[in-house]
């Protein structure tokens, strides 16, 4: 199958979308599944592609999950398959998962009698930060099967691993993602008489050192999380002093309790440094993605599965969760399963030198792809024995 794994994922490299709405991946996707003893759903608000495979007797659901948007930025990797978008990259490795799962649901399709429920593989558009995965969940993703979804899973390649090792850990993987925005509002005046208006600019600074501050005394060191001021705004010239200024900024955590102390502290902190200095202070947090938590069984069968199928050489018990955000953490909550990193570090590249994803020139192993293939389709076989 590889051949075939390799062109679809190159097809889609060329021609990566961003968002919920990816209707040349979406047709790729659907192109791929054609012909296949599958029941095949679309999405109404998003290009989402579902297809149910019914096994040879009844039983459980099991979720198998591909992320298929890409990112905003113009590649510079000199593959001969680049990016023919302008300023658009499959940085992130969709791709990849994309023509994984597709193998892999071939690859069950020529096993179903061995199947005793259903396989749901999803092909999600928007996870880059637009929440496709919690859409599909509105419209109906965890009941299209027959059967109760009793367990979910889904592969995230990375360049930072060597090729064809399989990481993964039970209990919280990946970290929460929220964004803040603090407005410090004043008064504007003439820049050489500060004593005579309200000068945001100060309190505004005051905040960037009091924020990192909170975090270490107000979280355990042995709970990690960060809370990063990303840009400073205000002002227009350099003889005015401006009405407001403005900082923005992220927000991770390893737990949901964690999260919600940052919240309350980021508020505490600059409301009262504003009025320490005479300001009005407007705090507003957008929650994002939760954090990604592997089901306990699920994560540890993971890597018991990884080490039958491919060897204890290719797995890897990761010690500790990273700070990335995936939106795969909202089927987790509602289903118990595990995302777990495929490595594909280039061939003579030190995983630690690698371009990592997100990055213009992040390159991936393709001969890592046939673990992902195996891996999606012994998790399903294992489970719907």
């Amino acid at each position: 199958m590889q051949p075939r794994t390799v062109a679809l994922r190159r097809a889609v490299h060329r021609h990566p979308e961003l968002g919920l709405q990816l209707p040349v991946t979406q047709a790729a996707v659907l192109r791929a599944l054609d012909g296949l003893p599958l029941r095949v759903h679309t999405g109404k608000d998003l290009s989402s592609v579902v297809a149910v495979l019914a096994g040879a007797r009844p039983g459980p659901a099991v979720l198998l999950r591909a992320d298929m948007d890409a990112l905003r930025m113009s590649e510079r990797t000199g593959l001969f398959y680049a990016s023919e978008e302008a300023e658009l990259m499959h940085a992130c490795g969709h791709d990849t998962h994309v023509a994984m799962l597709v193998s892999a649901a071939r690859l069950l399709c020529a096993r179903r009698e061995a199947l005793a429920g259903q396989v749901v593989f999803m092909f999600q558009p928007g996870e880059e930060g637009c929440g496709g995965a919690e859409r599909m969940i509105d419209e109906g993703l965890l009941r299209i099967a027959d059967g109760h979804l009793s367990r979910a899973f889904a592969l995230h390649i990375t360049a930072s691993i060597r090729s064809g090792v399989v990481a993964c850990r039970p209990g919280p993987l990946m970290a929460s993602s929220d964004t803040f925005t603090v407005r410090v509002i004043g008064r504007a005046g003439h820049a050489a008489m500060p004593h005579q208006v309200l000068d945001p600019v100060p309190p505004a600074a005051a905040m960037v050192g009091a924020l990192q501050t909170m975090v270490t005394r107000r979280v355990a060191a042995t709970d990690p999380a960060v809370l990063t001021v990303t840009q400073i705004m205000a002002g227009t010239t350099t003889n005015i002093i401006p009405d407001s200024a403005e900082l923005t900024g992220t927000i991770r955590a390893f737990s949901e309790q964690t999260r919600a102390t940052l919240h309350q502290e980021l508020r505490r902190v600059c409301e009262h440094v504003g009025a320490a200095h005479d300001c009005a202070v407007r705090v507003s947090i957008d929650p994002g993605y939760p954090v990604t938590v592997n089901d306990e069984h699920t994560g540890v069968a993971v890597l018991d599965l990884a080490t039958q199928v491919f060897g204890q050489r290719h797995v890897e018990l990761m010690s500790e969760p990273i700070m990335g955000a995936e939106d795969f953490s909202q089927v987790l909550r509602k289903v118990p399963g595990a995302l777990a990193f495929l490595g594909a570090c280039p061939p003579g590249t030190d995983p630690a030198h690698a371009a990592p994803n997100h990055s213009d020139r992040v390159l991936f192993d393709e001969s890592a792809m046939e673990y992902g293939v195996a891996l999606y389709a012994a998790f399903a076989l294992d489970a719907l024995r």
